[in-house]
């Protein structure tokens, strides 16, 4: 795949990701915010793994420059953007690509949420309080990405 097409196609998902970002859904008492999640997987399969943490980080920023994101949100989604990538681009399975967003978003990002909160943001915060948000919002996020991925490999629209 050209560069000019892979530019292209990680423009539209990170223009995606910011305009989609307050999309929620309502799980019990929390607000899930899957779309930077979904985004994760699909750039991880689709474009690799430095193109999938390109796009986390300029979807991050340009949402914090907006005001419709925080700080927070650099450490999760590219920790599970790279992670993601990484393992699907060793293995090749869909299974791994999700797996990887969710524990490089829902477990090494939410941990290193913890001093990005106390030290940037002057927030009081516990060690693993970041860890069931993020994680359940990477479950639900990945999962809607896989469920397309598979469906686009199925029925021969997916184009690596």
């Amino acid at each position: 795949m050209s560069n000019i097409k892979k530019l292209v196609q990680a423009g539209i998902l990170i223009a995606v990701g910011v305009v989609c970002s307050s999309f929620y859904i309502p799980i019990g008492l929390a607000k899930v915010f899957p779309v930077q999640h979904f985004i994760n997987v699909l750039g991880a399969v689709i474009l690799g793994p430095a193109y999938a943490t390109s796009m986390a980080f300029v979807t991050s920023l340009i949402r914090v420059m907006i005001g419709t994101g925080s700080l927070l949100a650099f450490p999760g989604s590219m920790c599970g953007a790279l992670l993601s990538g990484l393992l699907y681009k060793y293995t090749k399975r869909s299974i791994m690509a999700f797996l990887g967003e969710i524990v490089g978003t829902g477990i090494i990002g939410a941990l290193l949420a913890y001093p990005v909160a106390t030290l940037f943001m002057s927030k009081t915060a516990a060690l693993f309080g970041f860890v069931i948000p993020f994680g359940v919002s990477s479950v639900v996020g990945a999962a809607m990405s896989i469920v397309l991925v598979i469906t686009f490999k199925k029925t021969g629209m997916f184009i690596e």
